[in-house]
């Protein structure tokens, strides 16, 4: 029976059966109200017939290839119509005005056809819409209406249009809740060249104004900056020209935050700013402003946020009791001081820093600032970041620096410091950024900066006088990003614990006097990308094991005493774009494959004995006279080479022999770890089919939120895994967009790594790395598996390591939001990756902290989460503390046991250790000393899990302290299991 003899049917459905055409006997289903044919194969003109149903309230064309223009009648016969939905197709021409007449349209989505022309004035009869999406077309023009034509109560929901080829583009938002007939809320994103509109500034009741990065040009108007009701100006990153008015803080009474970075504008700032008495952020950074910074300011004493870096300002004298400098201390709600790049010209005395203690943040970098630094800095207790690098300040760095115990950042680099780097440096615990290179600093580097309770992520130490070795300490700092060592006088040999520096991004040693050889540990970092040991005295072989530095873009090893010949290994740099190995003793063939195709002759000067290609200006390879020399000087060297050979089978047959004794299931992942290692690659739904065995069940991996996964083979004999979205779910493609935005620009070893996002109207999928040891959740809960008290210490420190770069590692936080064990997968060396990103949040602003409706999962999120929508790094960190609780006891926060009145934290925290904990881990007998031993370890690791998993948000510790606290317990398990402490026999 065919659908259009049910002559009572209300609603049909058609999706994803490649419908060619739409029938004309549906029109005998005189009561139908709502027709959807999504995602099929119509082609042609819209069907007429579509406009003939005069029962129809809702119609769906979305997702097909339907062309030529609608018809301006279209909707003549449709009086019940409130949503038309005809995105996604190949719909041109202008837009039908007639549109616009009828009243009950609720919604039109046009999205992302090729309509053209300009936005019909018209649009203002619409009274009853709420959303209006016409994204991705051609439209052009300019969109500015009169507030009034907007009469409806309800909310614009949405009005954009954006495009790169787009002139002009409006949001609008929020009408009067009162049911005023003017605009309170405007932003516009202008794409493209255009100037802004003057009759923004007759909107009388305009409340906020956002018109940031674009490509505005053009004075700006001063009718923008003459409004009583406006509280909030943001005009950054465009290209606007013009100076501010005379009066901008009389006509701005109410304003609250101006926004004005990264313009051409210029001229004075205006004393009358003061009169903007309710001002908390002025940011007018990277302009062309010049004059006084006015004393006036100081009358804001709500500012918060004072920025007016990159300009051409100075202060109204030299003397500091007499200019802004001096007031500041008023302003005791200012957090963030930014004077970087003005030519301040100013000595630096001790009142100049009487500064408030509200003071968070200070940026006056390149100020031309001269003098000591006073020993009063240290009374400002509430800093995290100082910044005065690029100055031409003397004198020592005060001991009070000491003081700033909640510092995370100092900057005091490219001045004319002298003397030691104080030990006090050593208190500021939560140090992240020590950046003091280009002074005149000398003594050694202090070894207790290796011993911080948050672990330094930027040394940067170079262009000093600093002499003796490096010491080993500062090769434990696991966490470092950058090391920046060079020159000073510094000898010594660098250790093989280099190669513990896991995420470093960034080592340069280059002119110092350090000797031995380079240690083949490097080859283990995986996330270096620049390397410069140049014009030192290192000796030996270049080692192999670079060329598993897959990231490397500059090695620069010029200047040394290297010898022997340059590994081939290196032909799988293939990031490599600078490398320099001249002026040492190498020999041998120079390679070709690999960056060596793009090296010219400048990378290999004066380097011994080499031969090679003709244009790296070295003798040809087949040279009878390079071949006898280099047979000579080979045998000659066989007695170095024997041995270094004997020793290498030695070892090589000592790791085989202990990998022969490890377990069979992690051995048999081994063998998929031999496999080519996936790399970056465009990848078609077809190729997926085929590597999915066209997505046949046996090669389902599990199910999701948003989809499921499965194991694919590509035709190399890579394995991957392939997370196909469903996107009949809701959120399913924001899911989608999340991940490969995430995965995309984020990368950890602890984090599971993208391989290609293939990006289909109908499918969307993500191709991730392959982990043959599956999840966390299959380890715990598996009678196949069992993991010891040392593999889950190292797995969870992998997960907190991984956590703590996403939370501490960019300048905006990202927070994963639905951290459990199946989210947690293992390698074939039983290293975890956390995965699946699909409802990570960024925290943008000062407090790192969003509202948002989560879907995290029941007994991981944190109580925020669900009662308020707060999302928090905070939160990330009490489902650490769950998942970390989990896997010690091996039971769930969701099990049965727990009713309304138990929870896991309360049943850890209120029995006796040996009746939660996995009975496998413990052991049997409590004299044994493993039992103790292993009580200790778990008593620790509890008391870690409840204290992340706190109630409130305030009193839980962050990631860096957790994973801080997290290897002191597994390097004193390690010690204790050597026998080398006395133990405490406490539980929890």
């Amino acid at each position: 029976m065919h659908i259009y003899h049910v002559v009572n049917l209300i609603f049909t459905y058609i999706m994803f059966i490649f419908l060619l055409e739409i029938p004309n006997e549906i029109s005998a289903l005189t009561q139908l109200e709502k027709l959807a044919v999504e995602e099929n194969a119509l082609e042609g003109n819209v069907p007429m017939v579509v406009f003939n149903m005069s029962s129809l309230i809702i119609l769906t064309l979305h997702g097909n290839n339907l062309k030529g223009r609608l018809p301006d009648n279209m909707c003549q016969n449709l009086p019940y119509i409130q949503g038309l939905y005809f995105s996604q197709n190949k719909l041109e021409g202008p837009l039908p005005s007639i549109f616009w007449q009828y009243k009950q349209l609720v919604d039109l989505a046009l999205w992302r056809n090729n309509f053209s022309g300009s936005i019909p004035k018209n649009i203002g009869n619409a009274t009853q819409l709420m959303q209006l999406d016409l994204s991705e077309n051609n439209l052009t023009g300019t969109c500015m209406y009169p507030s009034s034509r907007f009469i409806s109560y309800r909310v614009i929901e949405k009005y954009i249009i954006i495009h790169s080829y787009m002139m002009l583009v409006v949001c609008l938002n929020k009408l009067n809740n009162k049911g005023s007939y003017f605009l309170k809320k405007l932003t516009l994103y202008i794409i493209g060249a255009g100037t802004v509109p003057y009759e923004i500034g007759h909107l009388s009741n305009l409340v906020t104004l956002k018109l940031t990065a674009n490509n505005l040009n053009g004075l700006l108007p001063t009718t923008i900056l003459n409004n009583s009701t406006i509280v909030g100006i943001d005009l950054g990153e465009n290209q606007l020209l013009g100076s501010l008015p005379t009066n901008i803080g009389r006509g701005l009474p109410n304003l609250q935050y101006l926004f004005l970075p990264a313009n051409k504008l210029s001229g004075v700032i205006p004393k009358s700013i003061s009169n903007a008495s309710q001002l908390a952020i002025l940011d007018m950074g990277y302009n062309l402003f010049y004059g006084f910074i006015p004393s006036t300011l100081c009358a804001l004493t709500n500012l918060q946020i004072l920025s007016l870096s990159e300009n051409n300002l100075t202060l109204e004298t030299t003397t500091p009791e007499q200019n802004v400098l001096s007031c500041l201390k008023n302003l005791k709600n200012l957090w963030q001081l930014v004077f970087s790049s003005n030519p301040l010209n100013i000595n630096l005395p001790i009142s100049c820093w009487n500064l408030s203690t509200s003071l968070q943040e200070v940026y006056m970098s390149n100020c031309n600032m001269r003098g000591n630094i006073p020993n009063d800095i240290g009374n400002l207790s509430s800093l995290t970041i100082l910044a005065l690098h690029d100055n031409k300040l003397s004198g020592s760095i005060p001991t009070s620096i000491g003081r700033l115990q909640n510092l995370q950042g100092l900057e005091l680099g490219d001045n004319k410091l002298q003397g030691h780097i104080p030990v006090e440096v050593c208190r500021l615990q939560n140090l992240a950024i020590l950046e003091l290179g280009g002074n005149q600093l000398s003594g050694s580097i202090p070894s207790c900066l290796g011993h911080l309770v948050n672990p330094l992520r930027i040394l940067s130490l170079g262009s000093n006088l600093l002499n003796s070795t490096i010491p080993s300490i500062l090769w434990e700092l696991t966490d470092i990003l950058h090391v920046n060592l060079s020159s000073n006088n510094l000898s010594g040999s660098v250790s093989e614990d280099v190669g513990n520096l896991k995420v470093v991004i960034n080592i340069d040693l280059s002119n110092n006097h350090l000797s031995g050889s380079i240690p083949s540990s490097i080859g283990n970092l995986q996330s270096l990308v620049n390397l410069s040991l140049a014009n030192n005295k290192f000796g030996g072989l270049i080692p192999s094991s670079l060329g598993k530095s897959l990231s490397l873009e500059l090695l620069d090893l010029s200047k040394n005493n290297l010898s022997g010949i340059i590994p081939k290994s290196l032909e799988s740099l293939k990031y490599l774009k600078i490398l320099n190995l001249s002026f040492n003793k190498l020999q041998g063939e120079i390679p070709i494959g690999g960056p060596f195709r793009n090296l010219s002759a400048q990378s290999f000067v004066s380097s011994g004995r080499l031969c090679g290609a003709p244009r790296f200006h070295v003798p040809s390879c087949n040279n009878s006279t390079f071949e006898a020399h280099s047979t000579k000087a080979s045998i000659s060297n066989l007695k170095y080479i024997i041995p270094v050979i004997l020793s290498a089978m030695f070892m090589v047959t000592s790791i085989w022999i202990v990998k022969l004794r490890r377990r069979k299931n992690v051995e048999a992942a081994k063998e998929t770890a031999l496999l080519p290692q996936p790399l970056w690659r465009r990848v078609s739904h077809q190729e997926l089919v085929k590597a999915t065995n066209a997505f046949d069940e046996i090669n389902l991996l599990g199910s999701g939120g948003f989809g499921s996964v499965y194991k694919g083979t590509f035709s190399d004999g890579i394995n991957v895994a392939i997370k196909v979205f469903n996107l009949q779910l809701e959120g399913a493609f924001k899911s989608f967009e999340i991940e490969c935005e995430m995965l995309g620009n984020i990368r950890h070893r602890n984090l599971i790594k993208i391989i290609s996002c293939c990006n289909q109207i109908n499918f969307k999928a993500v191709v991730l790395n392959y982990m043959p040891n599956g999840s966390l959740e299959k380890w715990l809960y598996s009678q196949n598996f069992c993991l010891d008290i040392l593999q889950r210490l190292s797995i969870m420190i992998d997960v907190a390591s991984a956590l703590e770069y996403l939370h501490h590692g960019y300048e905006i936080p990202i927070v994963h939001c639905d951290l459990k064990p199946s989210n947690i997968l293992l390698d074939a060396d039983m290293s975890a990756h956390i995965a699946d990103f699909g409802i990570a949040k960024l925290l943008y602003g000062r407090d790192s902290m969003t509202q948002t409706i989560t879907q995290a999962t029941i007994g991981y999120m944190a109580p925020e989460y669900g009662m308020e929508g707060i999302v928090t790094r905070r939160g990330d960190v009490y489902s650490f503390g769950i998942v970390l609780m989990e896997t010690f006891t091996g039971t769930k926060p969701t099990d049965e046991i727990f009713d309304g009145e138990m929870s896991l934290k309360q049943w850890i925290a209120n029995s006796p250790l040996i009746d939660v904990v996995d009975a496998n881990l413990l052991g049997t007998k409590a004299e044994d000393r493993d039992f103790v031993k292993n009580s200790e370890c778990l008593s620790s690791i509890m008391r870690l899990g409840l204290a992340c998993s706190a109630e409130s948000p305030e009193v839980r510790m962050n990631m860096q302290e957790a994973l801080a606290t997290l290897n002191k317990i597994k390097i004193k398990f390690l010690k204790d299991a050597a026998g080398g402490v006395v133990l405490n026999r406490s539980l929890v």
